[in-house]
């Protein structure tokens, strides 16, 4: 048992090694590639860019101004801000106007009066982009995916479909990363996407385009998905607020790729946007029939909420540290509870939250139904990995090298079934039970978005599973809710996330509002002078 055990801490401690040598050798070739402070966003110019979007929705209805000067102002934006972020792959400007014009002239015929407005639909008249992903009718659906280059999706999404039922105007769709699988956006159809901050550095996954067109002001609302973290790593990188809600909340129908039975508890819609007020609007109208298994017209009080927190994930051997900055936004977030409300947060440690990246990769195993191999040709078939690896050394792949070495990694990955995937599946579980214990109906708990501020383009290749940190959650099934805190020293946002317990959802998004009143929220990007 003592050789067993010595062993395997060897291995830990050799791998541990091995990780921090190449972060070492890879964070100063990265830095000779890319350093520099990129491309900078021109100026906003038109206040109406930095209004939550509810507060457009309340000046539309009141004829404080006409929905087509919204989305007109949107429009504009948008063509200033994507030549240099690549971020908008497809877009109905022309329609969005015609849509807007109507809006106007119901308003203005006094059908309806301001208050059956708000209460029929609340964002009347407001533009608002999703990720390629989610089928927005007319629009590109090409989930990042080369096969799929000319397809336009012929229905709306589920939650696109409320949003428009909400009296919302979908006007374009946004980049994302190879059949959403990996978190730095960027495909062989569109291209990779820049981070508004430094467009040397990633904009994350697989809802990047999303992330860095919100944060240029491109956007009033976003839609995006999560699976590992595809919501609130693009929003840690942008700097803005994101909500992955609680599992089984939101309807995936009209995703591409559409997740097994399996996958399907772990992904889900949720909202992307600039300001912590429109988090918990947009929740109510995307869960849709679902509502009632939330308790969003519950009224928090931040006194009566438990607050837990671990500053890492407890020491993981091939993900990267804590960056000290990002601790230390955390360690604030805590001293204000207790300076602002007597709070005292309670450090916990949850040793088995360090095998975050192999209990995700567990959990995604499927017993039946497609992989990825399956998803990078549409399900029309499988590719050939290995053939297609070397097809990409000699620059004949359609595929982008990240996409088919997930699909290796799946390929060799533990088997759905063997000892292995069911320790991992236990310790799944296991967490699951001890948060949910922990954290009862009136706890938050504190953590990481992300291990480090925005890396270089490409480098995610050298730090794979830094995505854990999100990840886990999705196969947990429990609401994180992505809070911005500011910028780095190096200018780049950092931030952390609000975990509740299951259908607490209220709970993270109340924290959301009192972490943005406490330090700002969103930060704009630098601009040219």
């Amino acid at each position: 048992m003592m050789t067993s055990s010595w062993a395997k801490e060897l291995k830990i401690t050799c791998q541990r090694l091995l990780f921090r040598i190449v972060e070492v050798v890879s964070n100063v070739l990265f830095w000779v590639m890319y350093h520099g402070s990129g491309e900078k966003m021109p100026p906003i110019q038109n206040l109406l860019l930095l209004d939550t979007a509810t507060a457009i929705a309340h000046k539309i209805r009141t004829r404080k101004v006409t929905s087509r000067e919204v989305v007109e102002t949107f429009i504009a934006r948008i063509k200033e801000v994507n030549p240099i972020l690549n971020c908008v792959v497809d877009e109905r400007f022309s329609e969005a106007l015609e849509d807007a014009h109507k809006v106007d002239e119901f308003i203005q015929s006094g059908v309806k009066s301001v208050e059956d407005i708000e209460k029929d639909t609340p964002f009347l008249g407001v533009p608002f982009t999703a990720k390629d992903c989610l089928q927005v009718t007319g629009l590109s659906n090409t989930a990042g995916l080369y096969c799929r280059r000319d397809v336009k999706a012929l229905q709306d999404a589920d939650a696109v479909a409320c949003m428009r039922a909400a009296g919302a105007i979908p006007f374009a769709v946004t980049n994302v990363s190879e059949a959403c699988m990996w978190w730095e956006s960027s495909n062989t159809i569109y291209g990779r996407s820049n981070n508004p901050y430094n467009t040397n550095h990633i904009v994350g996954g697989s809802s990047g385009g999303e992330g860095c067109l919100l944060a240029a002001a491109g956007s009033p609302l976003g839609l995006g998905s999560d699976i590992g973290g595809s919501i609130r790593m693009p929003c840690f990188f942008n700097g803005i607020f994101g909500h992955k809600p609680s599992r089984g909340v939101v309807s995936n129908r009209g995703q591409c790729p559409y997740p097994s039975k399996e996958q399907e508890e772990f992904l889900t819609v949720g909202p992307m946007v600039r300001f912590a007020a429109d988090l918990l609007p947009t929740l109510r109208i995307i869960a849709g029939k679902n509502i009632d298994k939330l308790k969003l017209d519950t009224k928090v009080d931040i006194c009566k909420i438990k607050f837990f927190y671990m500053e890492d994930d407890g020491g993981s051997a091939v993900v990267s540290a804590v960056h000290p900055e990002i601790k230390a936004a955390l360690r604030k977030v805590v001293l204000h509870l207790d300076k602002a409300y007597g709070i005292k947060a309670q450090k916990v440690q949850i040793k088995k939250m360090k095998n975050s990246a192999a209990i995700w990769f567990a959990k995604m195993k499927v017993k039946d139904g497609p992989g990825l191999t399956e998803h990078l040709v549409d399900c029309k078939g499988s590719v050939n990995v290995y053939w297609e690896l070397l097809k990409w050394f000699v620059g004949m792949s359609n595929h982008t090298f990240i996409g088919i070495v997930t699909a290796l990694v799946e390929k060799w990955g533990v088997e759905h079934g063997c000892e292995r995937h069911r320790y991992l599946s236990s310790q799944c579980h296991q967490i699951y039970e001890e948060l949910q214990e922990m954290l009862g109906n009136d706890g938050v708990f504190i953590y990481p978005t992300h291990p480090l501020p925005a890396p270089y383009h490409n480098e995610p290749l050298v730090k794979p599973l830094n995505f854990s940190y999100t990840g886990i959650f999705n196969v947990l099934g429990l609401p994180a809710t992505h809070c911005p805190l500011g910028l780095s020293s190096q200018g780049l946002p950092i931030g952390i996330q609000a975990v509740a317990s299951l259908n607490q959802d209220h709970l993270t998004l109340a924290v959301a509002l009192e972490i943005e009143k406490a330090f700002g929220g969103w930060v704009p990007p630098p601009i040219t002078v």
